[in-house]
């Protein structure tokens, strides 16, 4: 990590002896947006801030709150993932870094006015949306996303009012990575595990009611392709209402699989497998509830008259060599009755007026961390990083080497932006947003509302007790 940012700073050193303008100076320094500000949007804060260059950040945020996924993403249960909120905090404590909060790049402010008051513009907004199934009755109600429910519960202002029916005895999840884990976990828990955590408490009060039995975490693929990490698989062992459930015949390996098991790179599915055997393996089951995880099924339909009844599954076998198998249906099918059903796939990036978009990978298209049109062009001044410019994979310190890789890039091209053109940078976005009557928060106004939220749920013994409106957080500052 450190050779790489001196890497950056001697591409720097090497722009400033090509030309010693005015431009990049503490008196004229370069300005640069962020949009979002999640991890990928801090991290290349971070980075730019190290490499040297004179210039000033300013990250454009959605909400009034920063953090993206750390904040409205991470399980309540899971407090160490947040951790990283402490770095992001002493990154926004530099004097060349600004937040900018509350304003919508694309409806407040447009990528030509960003563009018009900056030298760069780095594009972190992240995977906001979930892949769909494809399948009939997708949309019926009682289905869902992840996204939908993990904010819901995590007090996203997007979804508060999203309405889940947990009067169902049979709740059903399509995927078997770590964020289908966190909903399994979250539907399993008993309110004891859940209430000194910091989730909403319209969630609590309905988790309260919940009338579910079985969980059904359902993989398209089998148990030696399975996503979940084994810490959070473990988790489901040490429950207190529910016990997590698996056929043993679901164990059967074919002899692809068995290679990829027995690769010494692939320890981390082998552990996985290990405690699904674990599982396999338990003869009493006399807890509450139950987590039934299930493999080598997909979901061809979802049925019911005006809301989700049951789900039609397709059988799959595995094809392929080692390390690329796919799944395959059988043509043998089974229903499972459900009036709750989740879809965990995978997250795709939305579009932005102004920036290519490329709808099958649900990404910014870009080369390098450099944005480019239809014709594999780079444009100039855009560029992208985390999720939206590679999809949504790793873990919340993998963005910190993809930002840097993107900062290498934006060093690199500065001998090639013209550096005899001053921007306004803030200045021009604020004066923007005020004729347009938009309100925009700083980072010490989000101290005001953050503090606000510890004190909330002091009085609950929670670490915090999140806004879940807008307008809540904004009537904090008045």
């Amino acid at each position: 990590m450190l050779l790489n940012i001196l890497i950056i700073q001697l591409r720097y050193y090497k722009y400033l002896l090509i030309d010693m303008n005015v431009l990049g100076t503490e008196s004229c320094p370069q300005h640069v947006a962020i949009v979002g500000s999640g991890p990928s949007g801090f991290y290349s804060a971070e980075a730019l801030i190290r490499s040297g260059l004179k210039l000033k950040i300013n990250l454009l945020e959605r909400l009034p709150s920063p953090f993206g996924l750390v904040r409205s993403g991470v399980a309540p249960d899971h407090p160490k993932l947040k951790q990283s909120i402490q770095v992001f905090e002493k990154i926004a404590s530099s004097p060349q870094f600004n937040f900018i909060g509350n304003v919508n790049v694309g409806k407040h402010i447009s990528i030509e006015e960003l563009k018009q008051h900056h030298h760069i513009v780095i594009f972190t907004c992240g995977a906001e949306t979930d892949r769909k199934l494809g399948i009939p009755g997708e949309d019926l109600p009682g289905s869902h996303t992840a996204t939908e429910f993990i904010g819901w519960y995590n007090s996203h202002p997007d979804y508060r009012e999203r309405v889940f029916d947990l009067s169902n005895e049979t709740a059903v999840i399509i995927g078997q990575g770590n964020v289908t884990a966190d909903v399994a976990r979250i539907l399993s828990k008993s309110v004891d595990e859940l209430k000194q955590t910091d989730i909403a408490e319209h969630a609590l009060d309905c988790l309260a009611q919940s009338k579910l039995r079985n969980i059904y975490v359902i993989g398209r693929r089998g148990p030696a392709q399975a996503k979940f990490t084994s810490k959070e698989l473990k988790e489901f062992g040490q429950l207190k209402l529910c016990d997590p459930f698996i056929d043993p015949e679901e164990l059967q390996l074919n002899n692809a699989s068995e290679l990829e098991l027995a690769e010494k790179t692939n320890v981390g599915n082998k552990k996985v497998y290990e405690i699904l055997q674990g599982y396999a393996a338990q003869t009493t089951h006399d807890k509450q509830r139950c987590c039934h995880f299930t493999f080598l099924k997909g979901p061809t339909s979802i049925i019911g008259s005006n809301k989700v009844e049951k789900v039609i599954l397709e059988k799959n076998k595995l094809c392929g060599e080692a390390f690329s198998q796919w799944a395959e249906g059988t043509g043998s099918n089974i229903e499972l009755e459900t009036g709750l059903l989740f879809r965990s796939i995978g997250y795709r990036g939305i579009p932005i007026p102004g920036v290519p978009f490329d709808e099958k990978k649900g990404v910014f298209p870009s080369i390098d961390g450099r944005i480019i049109d239809s014709e594999k062009q780079t444009i100039p001044q855009l560029y992208a990083a985390g999720w939206i410019k590679r999809g949504p994979s790793g873990i919340i310190g993998t963005n910190r080497a993809d930002a840097i890789a993107t900062v290498s890039s934006i060093v690199e091209d500065l001998e090639h932006i013209q550096r005899d053109e001053e921007k306004k940078g803030a200045e021009g976005i604020y004066k923007a947003l005020e004729e347009r009557k938009v309100r925009s928060i700083s980072f010490s106004d989000w101290k005001k509302i953050d503090q606000c939220e510890i004190e909330r749920g002091q009085a609950k013994q929670k670490p915090r007790e999140k806004f879940t409106s807008i307008k809540e957080m904004l009537a904090i500052l008045d």
